[in-house]
């Protein structure tokens, strides 16, 4: 979804549904940034294109609703972070479990997903930060706190391919299920650009409560 009337209708759409049914599993997806200055179809210069579309579909395969868009310009993440707050609250003020639903974020979208963790405070929801966090992030970012059921993963190869437990043992809110998963792709940066099942089955895993995997 493009644009954020659709956005919009979609959730409208889910919350309806939502009055009879309330066992659907939902993922907001946030992509990084590059396609937010970008076509869909453009490709980077050294990573390639984004396969943002075909990363939904492997959500959508698995059953779950997945409520995303393409954001454009340069946007300001925090800003965007509680647009994303108040879309979640929408769904939690229906019949949706916080534990059915999970924030997964890439790069740009992954420091978002952190903001969103972190303004809404809940200890319940689901969270997967991919290849967003960097060391300089402690003082860079002193306001983020993490919140929820937090899973970070990273690759070896890529500059944001360090653990986050500092962050997590600075965070006040109370962490249930915390996981970290380092992968070496080899890709650098460019491995979340990719469908793979490295970092997309793990975080499919975790959307479904599977915490111990």
């Amino acid at each position: 979804m493009k644009m954020n009337l659709t956005v919009g209708i979609f959730l409208c759409s889910i919350l309806l549904s939502c009055e009879e049914k309330n066992s659907d599993k939902f993922i907001f997806f946030l992509h990084n940034r590059f396609i937010e200055t970008h076509e869909l179809d453009e490709s980077h210069p050294k990573f390639g294109k984004t396969e943002y579309r075909e990363i939904i579909a492997e959500f959508e395969k698995e059953g779950f609703k997945v409520i995303s868009e393409k954001r454009s310009g340069n946007v300001d993440g925090k800003a965007y972070a509680s647009k994303v707050v108040d879309q979640i609250n929408k769904l939690l003020n229906t019949s949706v479990q916080p534990n059915n639903i999970t924030v997964i974020g890439t790069s740009k979208g992954g420091y978002i997903a952190q903001y969103v963790s972190t303004l809404i405070n809940n200890p319940q929801l689901n969270f997967v930060f991919i290849a967003s966090f960097q060391n300089s992030d402690i003082e860079n970012f002193p306001e983020i706190n993490y919140c929820g059921n937090i899973l970070t993963i990273y690759d070896k190869s890529d500059v944001y391919g360090v653990s986050a437990i500092e962050r997590k043992l600075r965070s006040t809110c109370k962490i249930e299920h915390f996981k970290e998963i380092e992968l070496n792709t080899e890709m650098g940066h460019g491995f979340l650009y990719k469908p793979l099942k490295e970092w997309l089955e793990p975080s499919i895993e975790w959307a479904k409560g599977n915490y111990r995997m």
